[in-house]
């Protein structure tokens, strides 16, 4: 069964931040990765972050990471944030909490 992907608000300024291109190539590992199997762990791509880490789950696409959550009753994925590589760890550290999309 395919997953819905729903965006927090602080998402889209995220993407603002990148050039068109970027946006477009990142939309669509999106779209391809987290609509399938978004738990599924994979050497290059999708990764499970330590636990007790929020969000839990992260897809690379190049030096950009994804971070998002599952929630599988209601076959959902909801995207948080997308950072580059170097600021993923102060992006993270920072996260407070939940954000309703």
């Amino acid at each position: 069964m395919a997953y819905t992907v729903e965006f927090a608000r602080s998402v889209w300024d995220d993407l603002k931040s990148f050039r068109k291109g970027d946006q477009v190539r990142i939309l669509e590992a999106i779209e391809v990765h987290l609509t399938q199997e978004p738990m599924r762990h994979s050497k290059s791509r999708l990764k499970r972050l330590r636990p007790g880490t929020r969000p839990p789950f992260r897809l690379r696409v190049d030096n950009v990471r994804v971070y998002y959550d599952v929630a599988e009753d209601t076959q959902k994925v909801i995207v948080y944030g997308i950072v580059e590589k170097e600021r993923s760890l102060d992006w993270l550290a920072s996260f407070g909490g939940e954000e309703e999309p």
